[in-house]
């Protein structure tokens, strides 16, 4: 007998409360699932930005979405200027459940409808091949400098359809 699916992921915008559970997310799956693509160091750089203060102010001007299941927050994404996806975020206990497909095609949806003719996200290693099957195109490849540690990540962009 098979094991039964996954139950499905409800979608909400984020509250002020929620920056712990987010901060908490954002912790677990840096590193949880990037292990195979940026050593201990550049995961705990990186996971500097999951200060629950840092965090807040972050997302203080951004459209932010959470996924839920059975009431429990399980991922995020943020949207900052109608233009980035500059958070995706999914707990490693659903990765590869569609909860991080949900969140892009709700924000994609959301900047469309906003009047977006494009988003652009700067994909970690980790998350480039699920931007690609998006249909997002690799426009450059960066460094950036997190607590002293350097980071690579892939500028992206998408064209949208109305």
């Amino acid at each position: 007998m098979s094991p039964a699916p996954a139950p499905a992921a409800a979608l909400r915008p984020a509250l002020p409360g929620d920056v712990p559970v987010l901060a908490s997310i954002l912790r677990e799956s840096i590193f949880g699932l990037t292990g195979e693509d940026y050593d201990e160091d550049q995961q705990e750089a990186w996971a500097a930005v999951s200060d629950e203060g840092t965090l807040a102010e972050r997302l203080a001007d951004r459209l932010t979405l959470v996924a839920t299941r059975d009431g429990e927050p399980v991922g995020f994404v943020a949207l900052a200027d109608n233009k980035l996806v500059d958070m995706l975020y999914v707990h490693p206990d659903v990765a590869g459940e569609g909860v991080a497909t949900l969140l892009c095609d709700a924000i994609e949806k959301l900047a469309t409808a906003r009047g977006a003719k494009t988003l652009s996200v700067d994909a970690s290693d980790t998350a480039l091949s699920l931007f690609k099957k998006r249909g997002y195109v690799a426009k450059s490849r960066n460094t950036v400098q997190r607590e002293g540690v350097w980071l690579g990540n892939t500028t992206m962009e998408k064209t949208l359809v109305p």
